[in-house]
């Protein structure tokens, strides 16, 4: 005696792992936006490779049993061409599948293009050398307030002061300064001196550019008027809200004169002067962590003033 079964009915395709894999994909994505620049890739690649074995499976699918003849049935051979087709189902989930993807995509990118971007490019500001004039114009051991115009096209809107002490040579025989930035790593407010005027002003004003002006001060530390912070001799945050120490300058000498070039956001700074070993990272806005955990749990950009 024979089992009797429905020999026409469709074969489903059995369970797969790529719909698990793309969510792993999907999920390592989501992490790496918040984490890491290689988590985010890994991601993207797990999530597309398997999302792409997923789309093929459904629409491949399994071919249909060929449906057996009764034995008492007379055989007869057709020769008939099947055009290939895919069931409702497999077309409504690649169908689906595609759409959300598609809806997905095109509310998801540009919000994250937004967000994540400015995390790769830094602040976005772009600063130019800057001649501030001869290294006799600082004296050793002591900061200058020099003010000068980043932008000469822009006009007083693009007026900067920096925090300039010259530190003497280094062992190689090389000038040393401490040029540090003058707006707080907190919000961006302007940053003081802590101390006196210490002698009349001067200023500089190289060929074809505006004047740079340079008041000696005799500066302990620094501090924030906005919300407390306070910074000591060499930036360090010591006290109130920043995240970090006080952005410097590039710099480097041409001709006998200092330039100052691109800024840069300060870890810490360990030692004094000369001798000072400075831990640099990417320009960051204020208020954005460059080292430690806090990088890893909070590294989206936040705006803020320059």
């Amino acid at each position: 005696m024979n089992d009797s079964h429905d020999d026409n009915q469709q074969h489903l395709p059995s369970p797969s792992i790529w719909p698990i894999g793309f969510a792993i994909g999907i999920a390592c994505l989501l992490v790496g936006l918040v984490i890491s620049v290689t988590v985010l890739v890994v991601g993207a690649i797990i999530a597309v490779v398997f999302g792409w074995l997923w789309v093929r499976d459904l629409v491949g699918g399994a071919p249909r049993a060929a449906a057996a003849e009764p034995a008492t049935a007379p055989a007869v051979v057709e020769t008939q061409a099947h055009a290939e087709t895919i069931d409702r189902s497999t077309f409504l989930s690649v169908t689906t599948l595609g759409l959300g993807g598609v809806i997905g995509a095109a509310v998801t990118v540009p919000s994250l293009g937004f967000m994540v971007l400015p995390s790769f490019t830094g602040d976005g500001v772009e600063t130019g050398e800057v001649d501030l004039g001869p290294i006799s114009n600082f004296p050793e051991g002591k900061y200058v307030i020099t003010t000068y115009t980043e932008k000469p096209e822009f006009g007083e809107v693009s007026r900067r002061t920096a925090f300039v002490r010259y530190n003497g040579l280094t062992g190689k025989g090389e000038p040393s300064f401490s040029v540090v930035f003058g707006r707080c790593v907190h919000l961006g407010c302007p940053v003081q001196p802590n101390g006196p005027f210490d002698g009349e002003p001067l200023s500089y004003e190289a060929e074809g550019k505006p004047e740079v002006t340079l008041q000696p001060v005799l500066a302990a530390s620094f501090g924030c008027p906005c919300h407390g912070a306070l910074y000591d001799g060499e930036g360090n945050r010591t006290a109130g809200p920043p995240v970090r120490s006080l952005d410097r300058y590039e710099f480097k000498i041409v001709n006998g004169n200092l330039l100052i070039g691109r800024l840069f956001s300060v870890g810490t700074v360990d030692g004094l002067g000369a001798k000072a070993r400075i831990a640099k990272y990417y320009r960051a806005y204020p208020g954005v962590h460059v080292d430690g955990i806090e990088k890893w749990l909070y590294p989206i950009p936040t705006p803020g003033s320059t």
